[in-house]
């Protein structure tokens, strides 16, 4: 597994953006939390947090991705 977020840091652009997606499933008890790129970034994406705190980028459009953000929210 391998965390493909890349951090900005000139001060005006989003610090999160994914430019690659991890094409795997994760099991979703590794999975702690999650937040969505910046709405600048050239490529939506979700970023998946496990309980290692790696940071991974996903699709938000496959099926799996989505079901984890739903459970997730759900525990709120």
């Amino acid at each position: 597994m391998r965390a493909v977020s890349v951090k900005w840091k000139n001060g005006t652009g989003p610090d999160d953006c994914c430019f690659r997606m991890f094409l795997g499933r994760l099991d979703k008890t590794l999975i702690r939390s999650y937040y969505i790129t910046d709405f600048r970034c050239p490529n939506r994406g979700v970023i998946l947090v496990t309980r290692n705190f790696r940071h991974i980028c996903v699709d938000p459009n496959l099926f799996w991705v989505q079901s984890v953000i739903k459970r997730l929210d759900e525990k709120i």
